[in-house]
């Protein structure tokens, strides 16, 4: 199993590529997630929302590795619990499926990119600062396999 995480987004504070690398290492190398990272489009006051997202989307498809799923994070998606993703970990390990978790940009995804995926996600009811996510995402990918390892830094 591999798997890519896609994030639209400019450069991230310090705080927030120590707290994404400290759960990455931690993940064994048969899972070794890859950050790309992907520019934001150029904004200003009077920039176009759907023309944003269209250009970041067609950024993003593009950087999908080939052959992976592609699993949106959006905030009409499937709210899953800790222990629905361990069981996706588990069936992705088992069927040794590339996937590639995905971030928008601050507006979300362009209607492409959600078409595209094969599953749409919401990590929670909660506005969260763009760049916390591929936090809260690593540190979720990393609990859910320690469960699949009976570690116990899930309890």
């Amino acid at each position: 199993m591999k798997i890519s995480l896609i994030s639209v987004g400019g450069k991230m504070p310090g705080w927030i590529s120590e707290g994404y690398n400290e759960y990455a290492k931690r993940l064994p190398k048969e899972i070794n997630p890859k950050m790309i990272d992907l520019p934001l489009a150029n904004r200003n006051k009077n920039s176009n929302t759907e023309k944003l997202k269209a250009d970041e989307g067609k950024q993003i498809l593009a950087a999908l590795p080939k052959g992976s799923i592609m699993v949106a994070l959006d905030v009409e998606g499937k709210a899953l619990s800790t222990h629905g993703l361990t069981q996706k970990i588990q069936n992705w390990q088992m069927e040794g499926t590339h996937v590639s978790l995905v971030i928008g940009g601050p507006d979300g995804l362009s209607k492409e990119c959600l078409k595209h995926a094969s599953e749409l996600w919401s990590l929670s009811a909660l506005t969260m600062p763009h760049p916390l996510v591929r936090v809260v995402l690593i540190e979720q990918l990393y609990r859910a396999w320690t469960i699949t390892q009976n570690h116990p830094y899930h309890k």
